[in-house]
């Protein structure tokens, strides 16, 4: 039985999680008129990896299989839509995002696609761990996206060189 803060817990966690899809396509979205560099490229990966706290506390803690499989499913599925809808182009010397309509329908498909899996997954485990599967997810889907995003941006720096 579901209780009175478990779904109102999981409200908020799905709004959580619309929101930060949204504030990704804003921000993708007013990125593309600054030219980018290594240091914009992977800081989101660095900055995310804080997230690793959370295994900290036992409420978070997953089976070591079934984090690798989120992890390997953001790697291996969530991830390619997201490289392929992100280019890159040359401007002067200087590198920036090409600005791309594709690119926020991949996140908006994305995002519903978490969020079937969301409330699906969180019927059978708990909210914090639930959370922790998605942390796993999104990080396995933000390293390759960015990785793809570094060599396509030092074989362009190479050009200008």
């Amino acid at each position: 039985m579901v209780q009175f803060g478990a779904v109102h817990m999981q409200v908020v966690s799905s709004i959580g999680m619309v929101a930060m899809a949204l504030l990704a396509i804003f921000v993708r979205m007013r990125g593309t008129n600054k030219p980018i560099s290594t240091v914009k490229i992977i800081m989101p990966p660095i900055g995310m990896s804080t997230g690793f706290l959370m295994f900290v506390a036992p409420a978070f803690r997953v089976p070591g299989m079934w984090g690798l499989l989120a992890f390997l499913v953001g790697l291996l599925l969530f991830s390619y839509p997201l490289i392929r809808s992100s280019q890159l182009e040359l401007h002067d010397g200087q590198v920036f995002v090409k600005r791309s309509k594709s690119f926020a329908f991949v996140m908006l498909g994305l995002l519903a696609l978490r969020v079937a899996l969301h409330s699906y997954i969180e019927q059978y485990i708990s909210i914090p761990q639930t959370g922790a599967l998605f942390f796993l997810l999104a990080f396995g889907m933000l390293v390759p996206w960015r990785a793809a995003m570094l060599l396509r941006y030092r074989k362009l720096q190479r050009t200008v060189s």
